[in-house]
């Protein structure tokens, strides 16, 4: 599997970042999107904090198998191709007979400096975030400093890790893709409000 080297920073003005990135010279190879997605897993995948995810970028649809074998820069694991048919991809794992098939929205803009990613993302019931990928560790850390960003306050693994930073009532055992939908239009999910 290959592994992702990647850090997420949350809360964040995308347009104070747009700004820094564009001093910085970097480049917008994607505009901010709409991209869709279903996750599906079983038994053993969760075991290894596994998940299969099937995802319509836009410009293309790909699907992968991730997992997190720890929360740490280096600790999100995916192997990833692309796909011809977004709804096809899913029926097939509904074939399967997978568990899940949470249906997820977010909007992504994806910028490249050197040899390092960094995309703006937007989820439904979340203030906005970055993530910054790259070769190596030292490249993460070096353009997240660029952008302003404190190594120490980094967030690692998927997006759940976030959604729980937001509602911090959440429990261990919450996974985003527990929620059948994530949704723009949709009003926030019974599981994200917070207890009385």
């Amino acid at each position: 599997m290959n592994t992702e080297i990647e850090a997420k920073f949350y809360g964040v003005n995308h347009d104070d970042i747009r700004a820094i990135l564009t001093g910085l010279g970097a480049i917008c190879e994607k505009p901010m999107r709409t991209m869709r997605r279903y996750t599906f897993d079983n038994p053993a995948m969760k075991a290894k904090g596994g998940w299969i995810r099937v995802r319509d970028e836009g410009d293309k649809v790909t699907t992968a198998y991730k997992q997190i074998d720890k929360l740490s820069l280096d600790g999100m694991k995916e192997i990833e191709l692309e796909v011809s048919d977004f709804d096809n991809m899913v029926d097939i794992y509904r074939a399967l007979e997978l568990e899940g098939g949470s249906y997820q929205e977010s909007k992504r803009e994806t910028c490249k400096l050197g040899d390092v990613e960094i995309v703006l993302d937007e989820w439904p019931w979340l203030q906005p975030l970055i993530e910054v990928e790259g070769p190596s560790e030292l490249r993460v850390a070096e353009v997240a400093e660029q952008l302003g960003f404190d190594m120490n306050s980094a967030m690692h693994g998927d997006i759940t890790v976030v959604y729980k930073i937001q509602y911090p009532f959440l429990g261990d055992s919450f996974c985003t893709g527990d929620l059948p939908f994530v949704r723009f239009n949709d009003p926030i999910p019974e599981q994200l409000k917070e207890p009385v």
